[in-house]
């Protein structure tokens, strides 16, 4: 009997912890917001709530845009992202964000002896046609 009641309250704590981030979260109010759009077409904006969420931005509509954003993980970490998006596409860049393996060094070699051993044809300047 004793286990089952430790058993109880070990979830019912749980429990609690896993709800308080909802509960938290929908109380959640904007401590602070600015915006500026320009004539030209530029603008930035930035806003911050309650709850740890924070973001800005700053750019020029349709072509180049930079900024952050931050919030607390369900488990407490702290996730911050940086991006640039312009021409080139949409750069991301934060600690938690997944990194492709390494390079086998094998693949590494046969590359750099592709670079520096070029086609018979590209080294004369002739081509297949």
């Amino acid at each position: 009997m004793n286990k089952f009641i430790v058993l109880a309250v070990a979830a019912l704590a749980v429990a609690c912890v896993q709800a308080r981030p909802d509960a938290f979260d929908a109380a959640a109010e904007t401590r602070e917001y600015k915006s500026d759009l320009k004539e030209d077409g530029s603008y930035q904006y930035q806003y911050q709530t309650s709850n740890g969420i924070a973001g800005q931005e700053a750019g020029v509509g349709g072509y180049y845009a930079s900024g952050s954003n931050a919030y607390y993980a369900p488990d407490g970490q702290l996730i911050q992202l940086t991006y640039t998006a312009d021409a080139t596409g949409f750069h991301p860049a934060g600690a938690h964000l997944p990194t492709p393996p390494p390079i086998p060094a094998a693949i590494l070699k046969s590359l750099e002896y592709i670079r520096t051993h070029p086609h018979q044809e590209t080294r004369q300047g002739q081509g297949r046609f």
